[in-house]
């Protein structure tokens, strides 16, 4: 089974000026959950000054829960937002821990070290409460700002961040620089190092190398993948960094090798009326909702 993780609730919202009402949102997270969907980022607990279309977080992950199945985590940028996150119930939560120190700077307003401090602060809470705490290491094959991160870094900082709490680790393509054989050999030398705490990616779609790099670390013992539905997002603090991996095309991607996701494409097609009807005039990327699915699709899914 392959996990494919629905961010675009968070990742794919907080990078667009448009608030999605709180109405289109639950829409949003039911008719995924619906379609097969097993876990969904349903938001971030940051301060609402700084991300407005955040604000109802904690309402988000009070309907999400109620849905049978579906593992709820969200985002949580320091130890206030993870006490904020677990009052609210949440299965899981994550922290970012940018590898470039001038993005966590600009991002988090943290050095390396400050941040770890954090997410050991933050796993004290998670192992308290019993709630799932991982660390995506933002960054990692990459930054806007610094240019090239040593592979070195990544690996110092993931076995920090390990140390520090972390119980599962992620490798973040925040800035769209990564490719197929980079990321082979990020997620060897990383695995190497933490061993199964590396189990994700998150991958944008920047320079259209997404689906090849979710390839590549699928080949490389990855289980799961970030998506966001019709390519929302992107990270507001990296300049020039748009587009997640589309979840419609990784789905197609998966399903037609014959990998199980647990997810019906038709179904996760139909979801983005509702964000187009919420989002008017925002784009929403795509190859397989404009192409439309191959009339062998469903002979491949029985092969």
């Amino acid at each position: 089974m392959i996990l494919v993780s629905e961010v675009g609730p968070r990742d794919g919202l907080q990078s667009i000026r448009r608030i999605m009402p709180l109405e289109a949102k639950r829409a949003w997270i039911a008719a995924e959950a619906a379609a097969g969907v097993k876990e969904i980022e349903v938001g971030s607990f940051v301060p609402t000054s700084l991300l407005p279309q955040m604000a109802d977080t904690e309402k988000l992950v009070d309907f999400a829960r109620k849905i049978p199945g579906l593992n709820v985590v969200a985002l949580v940028p320091n130890a206030k937002g993870a006490a904020r996150a677990v009052a609210a119930g949440v299965h899981g939560m994550s922290i970012p821990f940018s590898m470039s120190e001038t993005h966590s700077l600009k991002n988090l307003r943290k050095s390396h070290a400050q941040m770890l401090m954090e997410i050991a602060e933050v796993a004290k809470l998670a192992n308290t409460a019993a709630v799932h705490f991982s660390v995506g290491l933002s960054t990692a094959f990459g930054c806007t700002m610094e240019g090239a991160v040593p592979e070195r870094t990544v690996v110092r900082l993931a076995v920090a961040a390990a140390e520090a709490g972390a119980m599962e680790l992620s490798l973040s393509d925040t800035t769209g620089y990564a490719d197929p054989a980079q990321v082979k050999r990020l997620i060897q030398a990383v695995r190497a190092a933490v061993g199964d705490r590396l189990t994700t990616l998150h991958l944008h779609n920047t320079r259209g190398l997404g689906l090849a790099n979710a390839l590549a670390g699928l080949e490389g013992g990855i289980t799961t993948l970030d998506a966001s539905l019709g390519g929302l997002g992107g990270c507001p603090f990296a300049p020039g960094a748009s587009g997640n991996l589309v979840t419609e095309d990784l789905v197609l991607m998966l399903n037609s090798m014959g990998l199980e996701t647990g997810i019906d494409l038709e179904k996760l097609l139909a979801v983005r009326a509702i964000l187009a009807a919420a989002l008017p005039g925002e784009p929403l990327y795509g190859f397989t909702p404009d192409a439309g699915l191959m009339l062998d699709y469903r002979e491949r899914l029985a092969k």
